[in-house]
């Protein structure tokens, strides 16, 4: 069986690449899964140097690498263990309508709370 051993890939161009990291860890350009119970701890991670603890269920996503701008989409998704009817995690938009305002080359910011008050509550992201 043939073998190709690289450490970068180029388009036929020479203007965009892909490190085999990049190929092997998904084209996603940042990915995290953290435990935001208590002290935040990053458990995996893609391009994300850390995530910041705002407060309960308000965090801060870090990237190691800049984006190039902010037009990108940041999908959150998690886990409330104290409350059994569930949770919502959404990108932060600061009360200022819908439009996520905590969106930033090099961060963005979410809030996860609870189904049952609305209150904001520490969860699994």
């Amino acid at each position: 069986m043939s073998q190709v051993r690289v450490t970068t890939l180029l388009d036929t161009g020479g203007g965009n690449s892909s490190t085999t990291a990049e190929i092997y860890s998904g084209r996603a350009k940042a990915w995290a899964n953290f435990n935001g119970i208590g002290t935040v701890g990053v458990r995996a991670s893609f391009n994300v140097n850390s995530i910041g603890d705002n407060g309960t269920g308000d965090y801060t996503v870090n990237f190691s690498s800049s984006l190039a701008d902010t037009n990108y989409s940041a999908v959150v998704s998690g886990w409330n263990q104290q409350d059994s009817g569930g949770s919502w995690c959404v990108p932060w938009n600061g009360g200022s309508g819908n439009y996520p305002t905590g969106v930033a080359n090099g961060s963005f910011r979410i809030f996860n709370g609870r189904h049952d008050n609305g209150a904001f509550a520490d969860t699994y992201l």
